[in-house]
C-alpha cells in the first residue's frame, strides 16, 4: 500500500488479522500485538501505527485487549466488512471491465477505494452480477469468508504428498502477488506437495505436471482446499 494511509486502510488491514489464516496471522518475532503486524502489513513505523490505533479507539472503532492488542469493536467490524467488500467489488470491475490484470487491480483499487460511495458500490455489484470473489478468490460476502476459513490451510502448512486446490492468494505483499500470477499460482489451479525442505526455507511442489520451488513465505499466503 502507498504511504499516507487512511482510516479504512487501517481497519481493513485489522480487520483481516481479526480472523487469521496463513500470512495473517498477528503473531510476529515472538510478538502476540496486533499493533505490530499493523506496521509492518502496511509498511509504517511502529510509531505511526501506535498513533492511528489511538485515534481509532477514541472514535470507538478498537479497543485494546488483555495483552495491549487491538481489537475490532462492533462498530469497527462493521465499518472494516463494508470496506473489504466496497474493495473486492471494485477489484471485480477493474479486471471485467477495464482490462486489468487482476495484481493490477489491487494496487488500483486501494487507490479508488474511497472515490466510491456504498451506492455507487452497490450498483456496480449489480451490474457486475452479485461476483461471488473477488479475482484472488476472496468472498465478496464477508460472512462466508470467516465461515469458509476454517476449511483452508496455507500450503505451507500441508504434509508432504498432499493434493489441494488454490482458493485464495494473500495479498498485502503487492511484489508476492504479481509473482503469484507470473508463477501460475492461481485459484483454481490445483498442486501436490512434494516436500518440505525447512533448512532451505522452501516447498517443493507439482503444479500443472512440474516440479517447481516455492518459498516458505509465499506458500504462506497460498490458501489451499486440501483434496
Amino acid at each position: 500500500m502507498a504511504a499516507g494511509h487512511s482510516v479504512d486502510d487501517y481497519l481493513e488491514t485489522i480487520y483481516f488479522l481479526a480472523f487469521p489464516i496463513g500470512e495473517y496471522r498477528p503473531e510476529t518475532k515472538g510478538s502476540s500485538t496486533l499493533a505490530v503486524r499493523v506496521a509492518e502489513m502496511l509498511g509504517v513505523s511502529r510509531a505511526s501505527a501506535g498513533e492511528m490505533l489511538k485515534r481509532l479507539e477514541s472514535e470507538g472503532l478498537v479497543e485494546r485487549g488483555d495483552h495491549k492488542e487491538a481489537i475490532l469493536t462492533a462498530k469497527g467490524t462493521k465499518i472494516a466488512e463494508r470496506v473489504v467488500r466496497r474493495h473486492r467489488i471494485i477489484e471485480r470491475l477493474l479486471t471485467d471491465f477495464m482490462g486489468y490484470t487482476a495484481a493490477e487491480a489491487h494496487e488500483q483499487a486501494d487507490l479508488l477505494g474511497n472515490t466510491f460511495t456504498d451506492e455507487m458500490v452497490e450498483r456496480i455489484a449489480k451490474q457486475l452480477g452479485e461476483p461471488k470473489r473477488c479475482p484472488h478468490g476472496w468472498p465478496v460476502d464477508t460472512n462466508f469468508e470467516q465461515a469458509e476459513n476454517l476449511e483452508l490451510k496455507p500450503l505451507n502448512e500441508l504434509e508432504p504428498g498432499s493434493r489441494a486446490e488454490i482458493v485464495r492468494l494473500a495479498e498485502h505483499d503487492g511484489d508476492l502477488l504479481h509473482w503469484y500470477y507470473e508463477e501460475g499460482f492461481v485459484p483454481g489451479t490445483s498442486l501436490e506437495l512434494r516436500r518440505a525442505e525447512p533448512a532451505a526455507g522452501q516447498l517443493a511442489v507439482a503444479l500443472d505436471g512440474d516440479e517447481r520451488a516455492i518459498g516458505e513465505k509465499a506458500a504462506a499466503g497460498l490458501f489451499v482446499r486440501p483434496a
